[in-house]
């Protein structure tokens, strides 16, 4: 099953003010699984790094299977 159809991908501003504009803007990225609700991933960064972010994750989302997409964008514990 492709990523897509297993997790939904929630970007959201921490203000309204265009990036440009406002260098200390967070974005949050939340990837949340579709079958129970749960984030499996949060991520809250500066805009310009969210907007890379959420574009791989996209990329991702729809290029490769659930599996593969956690195997990927899951931190490995040491």
């Amino acid at each position: 099953m492709r990523a897509n159809r297993a997790y939904h991908l929630i970007a959201s501003r921490d203000r309204v003010a265009p990036a440009f504009l406002d260098e200390d803007r967070l974005d949050r990225i939340e990837v949340v699984s579709i079958d129970d609700g749960e984030v499996a991933m949060f991520w809250e960064l500066p805009a310009r790094d969210a907007s890379r972010l959420l574009r791989d994750l996209r990329t991702d989302l729809a290029g490769i299977d659930a599996e593969a997409f956690l195997d990927k964008w899951l931190p490995r514990s040491q």
